[in-house]
């Protein structure tokens, strides 16, 4: 039996990131600002990265709580492991994937099962993979 899933209750301003449901972006997530909390339990969020149709503004949604989580806290990492799990940023978003391959000192190729995608990236764009469980970060193995 699976232990009850903690209520995190986020509060205008806190910096969290948002997972998408959509076809063809599954799985990534992306950066926000809380702009509130609702009385339905809903919270609306402002985009860092992704922007309105009319590119005027930052793209301003109303999500539920499980697609939220805190920014994930930043783990030094001076390179990765082969098949390490990681995350890479790509299409403003960050992506889970694993580590294939390396080329040169800097450059990772990261696999994306979701799209069966192999990418190559600089290692400034490809972070530590962490699991937000009941509401906290664990470092993902």
């Amino acid at each position: 039996m699976r232990p009850p899933r903690k209520k995190v209750s986020f509060r205008s301003g806190d910096k969290v990131e948002v997972c998408s449901n959509e076809e063809g972006f599954f799985g990534s997530y992306y950066l926000a600002t809380v702009v509130s909390a609702l009385n339905t339990g809903l919270y609306v969020v402002r985009y860092h990265t992704l922007l309105e149709d009319d590119e005027s503004q930052p793209l301003t949604v109303t999500v539920f709580p499980k697609e939220l989580r805190y920014k994930p806290p930043r783990i030094a990492a001076s390179s990765f492991a082969l098949y390490q799990r990681v995350d890479a940023f790509d299409n403003d978003g960050w992506w889970v994937g694993e580590i294939t391959g390396k080329v040169g000192l800097n450059h990772y190729y990261v696999y994306f099962s979701t799209t069966h995608e192999e990418i190559l990236y600089p290692a400034s764009a490809i972070r530590v993979h962490q699991e937000w469980i009941n509401g906290q970060w664990i470092r993902s193995n």
